[in-house]
């Protein structure tokens, strides 16, 4: 097994209030003139902070491995180190081959070069011939659609063309190992879309990528595994549905795996049975801290029944925000009837196979009839569902609040024509 990248204990600690020992010259000289004397600074201004601390893990030629998690995670602080545009303050680091990188709109860039002579530029700092790099010259240019400004100083661009120039010289270089911090964050949904295309075209050709995105559904769409940062420490390693599903469920802002239902909502009916607890869980019954387009769930509605009952019926009444009623279910449409309800605690499940729901906070209602259709129990308002975003065509693209309300399982066949370059 050979691997691209090897780390092991790496940390990397920034002093704040001081100047890093490794900046530029610059740096050092505008140090020199606050502190000519080299008077040391104030305790308070030595306070350091760890962005990486402790990390390791290995990729193997030709993965393709998505870094997720939250701002300040340490995610870029790694990237860079990778990069060695910054060096680490312990551990070991090795990486296999020639590396490119884009890290930041127009890094590696000179400012007073032409687009054409920053290309030939990158190519050389990689380590490739003139006649390498003139063989990807116009694939480069074509994929950037920066074709009539390829003679222009890199000055004068702005920054989405910086970044379509950046990507595709980093894609079309032929770097062993290629590393992206944050692509897919600028540019249009155009050229968003080539650069998946050009990742995906990666992923085959033996090359090891590196991508940070908050873009999760690209990451879960291209990437074969994905690594979880959080305080400068892997949190999980593994599948990316896994690792991602495990990183909303901590960070988004979706329910929680349960909610009690004894106080604080307006209810109506006799009271002789009662929900108690709501639970929202996989289908094996694990606790599922958060919901997105496509998912199966479980919907546990706990209850109480005071006294036995007869003709029992669960339902659930789903509605949007504004309103509208989008579905009404209950074991009566399954044709599941309840004859007898015996007193004591219980609950049933509704399971969901594919919860066919865009992003969104959806409004719903529980009520619970007996024997006679008597109301036992009516909770109308208060409680909610919050779906999140998911690649549910497995595209690399989320679906979306603005493309309506519901999807439904579908494909598109497209004729051997269409397929066919003109």
């Amino acid at each position: 097994m050979t691997y691209a990248i090897e780390i092991h204990d790496l940390a990397k600690r920034y002093n704040i209030g001081t100047q890093n020992q490794l900046g530029s010259l610059r740096e050092h000289l505008v140090d020199f003139a606050k502190n000519p004397f080299g008077i040391r600074q104030s305790k308070e201004g030595k306070d350091s902070i760890w962005a990486l601390n402790g990390l390791s893990f290995s990729a193997q030629e030709g993965e393709v491995v998505g870094i997720v998690g939250r701002n300040g995670a340490g995610k870029s602080t790694l990237l860079k180190v990778l990069s060695r545009i910054t060096y680490p303050t312990r551990g070991a680091v090795t990486v296999r081959g020639r590396v490119a990188a884009l890290l930041e709109v127009g890094t590696g860039f000179h400012e007073e070069l032409t687009g054409r002579e920053n290309v030939y530029l990158n190519g050389s700092i990689l380590g490739m011939r003139k006649r390498e790099v003139d063989m990807q010259f116009d694939k480069i240019v074509a994929f950037s659609g920066i074709e009539k400004f390829i003679d222009t100083p890199i000055k004068r661009y702005s920054s989405g063309m910086r970044l379509r120039l950046g990507f595709a010289v980093a894609a079309h270089l032929n770097p062993d190992v290629l590393i992206v911090d944050e692509v897919l964050a600028v540019g249009d949904a155009e050229f968003q879309k080539k650069c998946v295309t050009a990742m995906e075209g990666l992923r085959g050709t033996g090359r090891t990528v590196l991508f940070v995105s908050h873009n999760l559904a690209a990451v879960e769409h291209l990437c074969s595994r994905a690594i979880w940062i959080d305080g400068g420490k892997i949190r999980q390693d593994g599948e990316p549905t896994d690792v991602i599903k495990a990183y909303m469920g901590q960070y988004a802002g979706g329910q929680s795996s349960g909610t009690d239902l004894e106080e604080g909502l307006h209810r109506t009916g006799n009271g002789d049975v009662r929900f108690t607890r709501i639970e929202y869980l996989n289908m094996d019954g694990t606790p599922r801290g958060i919901t997105r387009s496509g998912d199966d769930l479980v919907i546990r509605l706990h209850y109480r029944a005071d006294k036995a009952a007869r003709d029992v019926n669960f339902g659930i009444l789903l509605y949007t925000q504004m309103g509208t009623l989008l579905t009404w279910t209950s074991n009566w449409h399954h044709g599941k009837l309840i004859p007898s309800l015996p007193p004591g605690d219980g609950y049933v499940d509704l399971e969901i196979d594919s919860l066919n729901l865009v992003p969104g906070t959806y409004a719903f209602s529980l009520w619970l009839t007996g024997e006679d259709q008597k109301v036992l129990d009516k909770i109308e308002t208060g409680l909610s569902l919050e779906v999140e975003v998911s690649d549910v065509y497995n595209c690399g693209r989320v679906l979306e609040s603005k493309w309506g309300t519901i999807y439904f399982p579908q494909r598109w066949k497209i004729p051997e024509f269409a397929h066919q370059n003109p």
